[in-house]
């Protein structure tokens, strides 16, 4: 049995001077400090679906995401570290013929082969063609996009510690709600887990439900008019504020816009959570160079 085990992550009191004007206490939970290269809730999600696979008569993983997908490139590193074949489907056939991302560079660098779709074919997931023609070939484990299943949201049960119980709230990024589904199933009955969602996706609370039945979370829609990875200017600066102030480096996907909407709601006295917070950071810094390269930002990178 293949199993992959990393130490727990600190919670680092977050001193910005908006929450100390306003009486807040916010700490954040170093999941990007982990293990980098698959940091946060991806490794989380991947944990017990990679001793699933090591269980299973196949021999290969396939998954699926976009250019700069850090599911991508989390399952291409623990695949690495554990000496296992993988295949990437990827979204946009027309990134075929060009240089490879820093995202993409690094999942061929730790072994996975790319498979370049269609968004059409994309969207059919494992009933597209290409998959198809992959496991026709090869026994292969199909992931889903983003990891999310019942043993990702296994994986994420894992993130709080009964050492956490003294916060009123548990605040986080939503993708495809693996992450906030398994911190409401561990958090305390007195807690409220909060996501803020970053993808517009009317089916996201409907996939939650099926894993979390009670009542101890809540999703808030995007307050700003960002799409899904658009970064302007107001994020990359207070990316960099919140770096200098504290050390600690944010992604532009999910927690930059999570934390930012955070102070934006306290800001406007529309927070009513409670004042004792838990903001878990989700990693995904992996991502960073890709996006300053294709952006033309001037987000601080990781040093690894």
């Amino acid at each position: 049995m293949h199993s992959t085990q990393f130490p727990i992550a600190f919670n680092q009191p977050l001193k910005l001077p908006i929450f100390e004007q306003y009486g807040y206490r916010v700490s954040v939970k170093r999941e990007d400090l982990v293990f980098p290269l698959a940091s946060g809730n991806k490794w989380r999600k991947l944990k017990y679906n990679m001793e699933a696979f090591h269980s299973s008569t196949a021999t290969a993983i396939l998954t699926f995401g976009g250019a700069f997908s850090n599911h991508l490139s989390a399952t291409a590193a623990l695949c690495a570290q554990e000496n296992s074949n993988c295949f990437g489907i990827v979204r946009g056939n027309e990134l075929q013929d060009k240089p490879l991302n820093p995202t993409l560079k690094q999942c061929h660098r730790d072994g996975m082969e790319l498979v370049f779709v269609s968004r059409e074919e994309y969207a059919l997931k494992e009933e597209g063609q290409s998959v198809k023609a992959l496991a026709s070939k090869e026994d292969v484990f199909i992931l889903p996009e983003g990891g999310t299943n019942e043993l990702a949201v296994l994986g994420c049960k894992e993130i709080l510690s009964p050492s956490d119980d003294s916060y009123d709230a548990i605040v986080c990024a939503v993708g495809t709600g693996g992450t906030l589904a398994g911190l409401a199933l561990t958090a305390a009955p007195h807690q409220k887990v909060v996501g803020f969602q970053v993808v517009k996706d009317a089916s996201i609370t409907d996939r939650i439900r099926t894993f979390a039945t009670n009542n101890r979370w809540v999703v808030l829609p995007q307050w700003s008019q960002r799409k899904y990875a658009q970064v302007d200017t107001s994020l990359v600066d207070f990316a960099q504020h919140v770096l200098r102030q504290t050390g600690v480096l944010l992604d532009p996907v999910y927690t930059a816009p999570t934390l930012q909407q955070l102070v934006h709601m306290i800001k406007n006295k529309k927070w009513t959570f409670g004042k004792n917070i838990l903001l878990i950071h989700t990693g995904g810094t992996q991502g960073i160079a890709g996006f300053n390269t294709q952006k033309q930002l001037q987000w601080p990178e990781p040093q690894y």
